[in-house]
């Protein structure tokens, strides 16, 4: 256990630097006292937290420093919700409807408020964040003749489907979201669309590589830092380019670019606690994929075209984020900052709509 004291010094120590110093990345005395902080694998047995076991004094200290940097600004990195916004194919419906105006007899208030029609699933619609709990594997991928074997299904931890959920009516429990820790973590944002994309936005079905993110590091001065235990990592595809509200063109969730499975690997030995991309998958989706014409990206293992969302939450306990607003950080090189991520503690819920931001030095590198 982390005492607090030695916590309250490395953070004290941390925001003296950050008054002090122009430069935008973390000084190297915060990542060392950050690093002795940092917790170690293996977690505790029953765990349910994954990677963001390493969320406290380690990863606080280094936002403290983008904190109290007086050349700091808030990012806003999700997108506004509404019922004209681009909607997942896998989710039911986001149909919020107004409710008249109200009052309590003998009173002078008047109040407003909102209802969800039936079928609709905010928590996996818009910006929002996947419980550890929403993936589980299969022994052997499904013929499609009913009914799925989802007895079979393993999640994170090794849970079977009878500890997550036992019942087709019952919430997540475990590894539902009410179990996913606040993130308030360092971040460090990745400019695939200025890498990989020569400036402009990535195209469907193409990959970000375990190459292609050693090369962002390099070209954003980064390399020497890295992506250390804890961090969240943002990746700018220019994806997010192509978002529009009102949804007219219907374009946006029919395909996309994403992480290449290596990539998944290599931040997954790197212990980041989430990934967050401006994309609807995270996975990289080929055009036709959806609609059962085309296959999915290269280098996925066999039955899994959603590798990166195998490999994260039920290999390694890390969260996804989708739909991240990344324009404005990839517009003012905001490579590295404290990023904030409160999930809503939906009790066995499997995802849920967030509001993430940024504070971080605008102009790095």
């Amino acid at each position: 256990m982390i005492r607090p004291r030695l916590a309250r010094a490395a953070l004290a120590l941390a925001l003296s630097l950050a008054m002090s110093s122009a430069s935008a990345m973390e000084p190297w005395r915060i990542l060392a006292q950050s690093k002795k902080l940092t917790p170690q694998p293996p977690w505790p047995a029953g765990d349910e937290r994954g990677m963001a076991n390493q969320v406290g004094p380690a990863t606080w200290v280094r936002c403290a420093w983008h904190l109290g940097n007086s050349k700091s600004q808030a990012y806003e990195l999700s997108q506004v919700r509404s019922n004209t916004m681009p909607l997942s194919p896998f989710s039911g419906p986001y149909v919020q409807k107004p409710k008249p105006s109200a009052s309590i007899p003998g009173t002078a208030h008047a109040f407003n408020g909102e209802q969800f029609e039936a079928g609709a699933e905010p928590a996996q619609q818009g910006t929002q964040i996947d419980a550890l709990g929403h993936f589980g594997v299969l022994k052997q991928p499904w013929d499609g003749k009913p009914p799925i074997p989802v007895e079979d299904a393993v999640y994170y931890g090794g849970y079977t489907q009878k500890d997550v959920k036992p019942s087709p009516d019952a919430g997540l429990l475990r590894l539902g979201m009410e179990k996913a820790s606040p993130l308030v973590t360092s971040a460090v944002l990745l400019d695939a669309k200025r890498t990989v994309g020569g400036g402009q936005p990535m195209k469907a079905g193409e990959l970000v590589t375990a190459k292609h993110i050693e090369a962002m590091l390099k070209a954003q001065g980064l390399t020497k830092r890295g992506i250390l235990p804890g961090d969240v990592v943002y990746v700018h595809t220019g994806w997010g380019d192509y978002w529009q509200d009102p949804d007219t063109e219907k374009f946006y969730y029919t395909k996309a670019p994403g992480l290449s499975y290596d990539a998944a690997k290599y931040l997954g030995e790197r212990r980041v606690v989430a990934i967050g991309l401006d994309t609807p998958f995270v996975d990289a989706v080929p055009e036709g994929m959806l609609m059962g014409k085309a296959g999915p990206a290269a280098g996925v293992p066999p039955g899994l075209p959603f590798a990166v969302h195998h490999h994260m939450l039920t290999q390694m306990g890390i969260h996804h984020i989708e739909n991240a607003k990344l324009d404005e950080l990839a517009r003012d090189r905001v490579w590295t900052s404290c990023t904030m991520i409160l999930p809503l503690r939906e009790k066995g819920g499997a995802g849920s709509p967030i509001r993430p931001v940024s504070y971080g030095v605008p102009g790095q590198n």
